[in-house]
């Protein structure tokens, strides 16, 4: 054998050991990493077929050259782990992955902080440090560019493409609809492969990032024929409040499971369990948020809109024309306002607002923010709702004031003097902390509430308060289900995903709604106790203060629930026993779950509000 030869088998080597152990990888972190649903040994083995492909050809970038090149295989063996351990790292909090949008807005959300130092584990540094013991190996025995025949390289390549569009078929076989209901990520992870879905979301985002430039005004209108049958009639609660100043209260990462929740006889929200015994209180209240998180509760309750399943809107499409509810209670002599403990760049607020049409937003810049009044991201809650009071008093009437709340984020950071509860102890320090952070933020709305009242500025307001978002996601499950005795499963999970709506008017006799809905339709609702009319909608959100109004919620994976059912992981689920039930059952409200996301990702994607009048 000449020396070119034994090159080229060195090579040939390399390149296979770089497919085994990165497929080995790939698999040992779907399985142990991705929280997946497996329905027996065909879809395990399929979880380790699907992404074969996509790495013999992606490896194979080094290896279809002229020459082979065993330094740029590794450089691609590299890159694809460090795209694998950035995957980790995002679902072990958001439970989802990662996609092109979230990586543009990376500079627009804090970048590092406590909170991503928080996901890391012990062993992490073998997903990638294996790429140095590589670089060794590649080193030690020389191994060089070199010819491959072209056979091997043509064999390669077929081999790859086989096996890609093979896994491809197949998984369109088992759920034909993939790419259409490309939003649910878990689902197209599972199906084709990360690697597939990375190059998916990159043509995906490609595509819509131009869409606008092609749309016209015959696009919208087939959208507000949709959206119109969807409107109902106004409820005996239109115009409760009107005239009155519009206070929001953005409560971060505050779930309902922690309502009513005690811990050695003290309660974690005692004010707001006292709240809503005297307002109106929506149990069957859900987060809709995506990747946004905060910022896409904003604009589902600014807008009526869904978030796009990838970044946030605050970020992609801060151009774009919205109908929003700054602008409907602009046009009723209402001055709007949004107060924020952070820069006022993060979630690139400072531009969305002006579009949404806000009048003033008061930002970190406005706070008196020192070191012992701030922790984690930005100010606390305490002296943040207390500094807020004298703009409050200066403010022209009627006015609107959106309060962001910051104190119970993640990773839930607090000292020791602003605890105020005993926390559990549970097996996860952070589902520990978040009990206290929980408390902290109840008390900074208790003592906001009696300032109001201090300032003579109570009476003429209804407080809207709501949870923009989780704040425990699945990777807590366990440790949650310990606390509680029970095993979370699909159902209870969905279940958790209910944050608190309370909505309080002075003097008025409080009401439990248990209609089940969600932030789309928060927009409506408010415009309805406000008595106030729209001169131009697009909502897909409907009021939940009617009678007359469906019980439905979408979330953005093509999730939802029913009165009496709840549809997650491919899997159709009766609410009340939360047992499985008959799919056809789900399957009657596809269409719609479908059209309502399709139609307002259009809407925003093809910027096509500015065509209408």
């Amino acid at each position: 054998m000449g020396l070119e030869e034994r090159q080229a088998t060195s090579v040939w080597r390399f390149y296979l050991l770089l497919v085994a152990l990165l497929v080995l990888k790939t698999y040992f972190v779907y399985r142990f990493e991705f929280s997946f649903t497996l329905k027996g040994v065909g879809e395990e083995a399929f979880l380790v077929i699907n992404s074969i492909g996509s790495i013999v050809l992606l490896l194979g970038i080094g290896l279809f050259r002229k020459r082979s090149k065993p330094g740029l295989m590794l450089a691609v063996y590299f890159i694809l782990s460090a795209i694998l351990y950035g995957n980790i790292l995002y679902y072990r909090f958001y439970i989802d992955f990662i996609t092109v949008p979230v990586l543009f807005q990376f500079g627009n959300v804090g970048g590092l902080s406590q909170s991503t130092v928080e996901l890391f584990n012990f062993y992490d540094p073998i997903l990638i440090l294996d790429s140095v013991i590589l670089f060794f190996i590649l080193k030690r025995f020389k191994v060089r560019s070199s010819t491959l025949s072209t056979n091997r390289k043509k064999r390669t390549a077929v081999t790859g493409v086989s096996i890609l569009l093979g896994s491809t078929v197949v998984a369109l076989i088992l759920n034909p609809l993939l790419f259409e209901k490309s939003y649910d990520r878990e689902l197209f992870v599972k199906s084709l492969g990360s690697y597939t879905y990375h190059a998916y979301d990159i043509v995906f985002n490609s595509f819509t990032s131009i869409t606008s430039v092609f749309a016209d005004d015959t696009d919208i209108s087939e959208i507000k024929q949709y959206v119109d049958k969807k409107e109902i009639e106004a409820s005996s609660f239109e115009g409760v409040a009107k005239g009155k100043n519009l206070i929001l209260i953005s409560l971060e990462s505050t779930q309902s499971f922690m309502l009513d929740e005690e811990i050695d006889g003290e309660q974690a929200t005692p004010f707001l369990n006292k709240l809503k015994e005297d307002s109106y209180f929506f149990p069957n209240f859900y987060h809709q948020t995506a990747q946004g998180k905060t910022s896409d509760a904003e604009f589902m309750i600014d807008t009526s809109l869904y978030p796009l399943s990838g970044g946030s809107v605050f970020v992609r499409k801060p151009e774009n024309e919205f109908f929003s509810l700054p602008e409907a209670l602009n046009s009723a002599d209402y001055t709007t306002n949004s107060f924020h403990g952070n820069d006022r760049e993060f979630w690139n607020r400072e531009n969305m607002y002006k579009t949404l049409g806000y009048d003033r937003f008061y930002s970190k810049k406005d706070f008196e923010v020192t070191d012992e009044n701030s922790i984690n991201y930005g100010l606390k809650d305490i002296p943040f709702f207390e500094q807020s009071i004298p703009y409050l008093k200066d403010l022209k009437e009627p006015y609107s004031a959106k309060f962001l709340t910051l104190t119970n984020h993640f990773p839930y950071l607090l000292e020791e003097e602003d605890r105020m509860i005993a926390i559990p102890e549970t097996q996860e320090e952070v589902v520990n902390r978040y009990f206290a952070t929980i408390r902290y933020e109840d008390e900074s709305i208790k003592r906001f509430f009696e300032e109001m009242k201090a300032a003579g500025l109570y009476e003429d307001a209804i407080f809207v308060l709501y949870g923009d978002h989780y704040g425990l996601s699945e990777t807590y499950n366990e440790a949650l289900g310990d606390y509680f005795d029970k095993q979370i499963g699909p159902v209870e999970h969905v279940q958790l995903q209910k944050v608190p709506l309370i909505i309080h008017i002075p003097n008025e006799e409080g009401k439990v709604f248990e209609t089940v809905g969600g932030q789309v339709d928060l927009k409506p609702t408010i415009l309805e106790l406000l008595g106030v009319k729209e001169k131009t909608s697009l909502n897909f959100g409907t009021s939940l203060l009617s009678s007359d109004r469906k019980d439905f919620v979408i979330f953005r994976d093509g999730s939802f629930v029913t009165e009496e059912l709840i549809y997650t992981k491919n899997t159709c689920y009766n609410k009340e026993t939360g047992a499985k039930t008959n799919r056809n059952k789900c399957s009657k409200h596809f269409g719609k779950v479908q059209n309502e996301l399709d139609y307002s990702d259009k809407v925003i994607y093809g910027n096509l509000l500015r065509f209408v009048e």
